[in-house]
């Protein structure tokens, strides 16, 4: 039997987060992809007389698998494909300055600048903007054999393997991820009207708070999925409009699902059974009689699921092109690929936010460049590669992975330290690396610590490959990585206030007021506009989902940072209860109850806003007043309830 840790000994819960695996089922074909990629290239590089050549493709094999995270193969042409051109650039121009002295510091000192801006548009950019930054430090820090054309080539080339088998079922599979990704929204739908079934309203709402933020992350995913494409096929794929039409057609049960917890009666089993079955003929495509068995409904509340349910149903089996227009337009068709572009690039060149983290890691780049260029170290590009991975703040907390990147880098070293040892180099690297190569998709959902565990030894092994030092390359290694780490945490984390003040951010501040906007939206004197209403309260819970993951990665900060986001979690909780309110109301409201007056309205957005303004002006809990009051039975009565709960967290305890 375990024994707890003795008063004073125990780790502290920062550490304890940090180092907790996180749960994630295994990617078997992404592992198998894994193993070839990294693997053949070795075969055909040894059976050429060329190992060399066959490490720098597996050097590029391994970030086409860091980019394989993709379900749908549009997406995953995306992942890969675009990284693996940055990765190019960022190898040729790294050989171009290499062994140019200050006129490399610059260079990669401008390429950081660049790669960290670009990290602020969306997943893929910033995936790219890391290997272009990642491979300029390789190539201006390691002589690369051949011309100056064959690097590129090659680690393209490894990317490229990791492509083609990721496509390679496309044909036989198109638009299976897509649906598979639809149907499981709906089942995290069912789930969500399971939780008000077993929970009473003012008991413990830990699983219905847990069931409505799957269904967030799910409708994220599906509708980012299902839209990747709408504004070039939309209107001419059948099997989209299809998909889409099922998403929005499951927007009225969503927006169903906190009327019925706040009513206090439960639904009837058959209601999610229901659902599940709506979701097995989503995934199959199945366009038949459903033949459901739905209970009369015996409230306004029920008669609202009632409704939405069989409109879920028409809308699910219902195969023609039409189905769009009868499911409504609730996402709103994206903007011209053009204009988007544009706008993005606008965006980067004017954002505040794109420029800190640029700045922040062109400096540590720069410093770290300097460094080396007036102190001898061996191997001294790793001290750049170091940094370029930890210092990424949109892929978490840098203190985090600083540490995690130390801890990770020991272990993989003892790995690495026993197959150097004893493993002789030429063909007994396939083996080798056949066995090394599966464990990088494996652990690297797990966490930052458990990927770089995962990585190093293959690293090491194909550096091995390219200037054959052997155990040579540990201590150079671990002295690199401390330094690395040393000068992220520096330059890059205790230099920034906003890094350890820990505010509650603008973020939060903006969804408070976006949440009035929609209050006002919702009970307004304008005139209707139910489509709008759904896609603003759609992307107020996408923002509260993502301020959710900055709060996450703030708890695995050490004192104070950590405390401090500790006690503003409650708020980011009472938010969204303040928008399950809304849309409760809004449900009743459609059912027959008397609308709220103006004024009521009124009193409910000016808290909310002076909520927001509050946020926006401090770092510590504060003093506010909560006197919301209104006519008693009125159908914003929860609303006022929850309002006044977010105000009173703001206070001090």
């Amino acid at each position: 039997m375990s024994r707890p840790f003795p008063i004073g000994l125990a780790p502290p819960d920062w550490l304890v987060r940090n180092l907790r695996p996180q749960p994630a089922p295994i990617n078997r074909p992404a592992v198998g992809r894994a193993a070839v990629a990294l693997t053949l290239p070795l075969v055909l590089g040894l059976a050429a007389g060329r190992p060399e050549y066959g490490a720098l493709a597996s050097m590029g094999a391994l970030s086409g698998v860091i980019s394989d995270t993709a379900d749908a193969y549009r997406m995953r042409l995306l992942n890969i494909a675009i990284p693996q051109l940055f990765s190019a650039v960022g190898i040729t121009l790294g050989s171009l300055v290499h062994g140019q002295g200050w006129v490399t510091v610059a260079a990669l000192t401008g390429v950081a600048l660049v790669s960290g801006m670009i990290s602020s548009i969306g997943a893929v950019a910033s995936v790219s903007g890391l290997l272009l930054l990642l491979n300029s430090v390789v190539g201006a820090g390691l002589p690369m054999p051949g011309e100056w054309w064959l690097a590129p080539l090659l680690m393209s080339g490894g990317g490229l393997l990791v492509l083609a088998q990721a496509l390679l079922a496309w044909p036989l599979r198109a638009g299976v991820p897509e649906r598979a990704a639809v149907a499981d929204t709906y089942r995290k739908v069912a789930d969500l009207l399971a939780a008000t079934t077993v929970d009473a309203p003012n008991g413990d709402e830990d699983a219905y708070d847990a069931a409505r933020r799957f269904v967030t992350q799910s409708l994220n995913q599906s509708y980012d999925l299902v839209l990747a494409r709408r504004a070039r096929h939309h209107g001419r794929s059948p099997e989209l409009v299809r998909l889409l039409a099922q998403l929005n057609a499951i927007t009225p049960l969503v927006e169903a699902a906190p009327a019925v917890r706040l009513s206090g009666r439960p639904l009837p089993a058959e209601i999610p059974t229901a659902v599940r079955h709506l979701a097995e003929a989503v995934e199959t495509g199945y366009s038949g009689p459903l033949g459901l068995a739905l209970p009369k409904p015996g409230s306004e509340i029920g008669r609202a699921v009632d409704q939405a349910l069989r409109h879920a149903a028409d809308v699910a089996t219902e195969k023609s092109p039409d189905a769009l227009k009868k499911a409504g337009d609730r996402a709103g068709r994206p903007a011209p690929l053009g204009v988007r572009a544009v706008r993005v690039a606008r965006n980067v060149a004017l954002s505040g936010a794109s420029w800190r983290y640029g700045l922040r890691l062109a400096l540590c780049i720069g410093i770290a460049q300097a460094l080396v260029s007036l102190v001898p170290v061996p191997r001294s590009y790793w001290v750049a590669l170091t940094i370029t991975f930890v210092l990424k703040p949109d892929f978490g907390s840098v203190f985090s992975r600083a540490l995690l990147r130390a801890l990770g880098t020991v272990v993989g070293l003892v790995v690495a330290a026993g197959i150097l040892t004893e493993v002789p180099r030429g063909w007994w690297d396939v083996p080798v690396m056949l066995l090394l190569a599966p464990l990088i998709p494996v652990f690297t959902p797990r966490g930052y610590g458990y990927q770089t565990a995962a990585i190093t030894p293959v690293i090491l092994l194909l550096s091995d490959i390219l200037n054959h030092q052997g155990t040579g390359l540990l201590v150079p290694r671990l002295v690199d990585s401390l330094m690395g780490c040393a000068i992220a945490l520096v330059a890059g984390y205790l230099l920034w206030p906003e890094s350890w003040h820990a505010r509650v951010g603008d973020r939060l501040a903006n969804a408070v007021a976006d949440t009035a906007e929609y209050v006002e939206r919702a009970f307004g004197e304008g005139p209707a506009d139910p489509a709008g209403r759904a896609r603003m309260r759609r992307r107020l819970y996408r923002d509260l989902s993502a301020i959710r993951t900055e709060f996450q990665r703030a708890l695995t900060e050490p004192p104070p940072i950590g405390r401090r986001a500790a006690a503003w979690w409650p708020l980011v909780v009472a938010v969204e209860r303040i928008i399950d309110a809304t849309t409760a109301a809004r449900v009743r409201i459609k059912q027959g109850a008397e609308p709220p007056s103006t004024a009521e309205v009124g009193q409910v957005t000016l808290q909310l806003r002076e909520l927001a303004g509050g946020l926006r002006k401090t770092n510590v809990l504060y003093e506010v007043r909560s006197d919301l009051s209104g006519p008693p039975g009125s159908v914003l009565e929860p609303l006022r309830q929850e309002v006044a709960a977010a105000r009173t967290i703001a206070s001090p305890h």
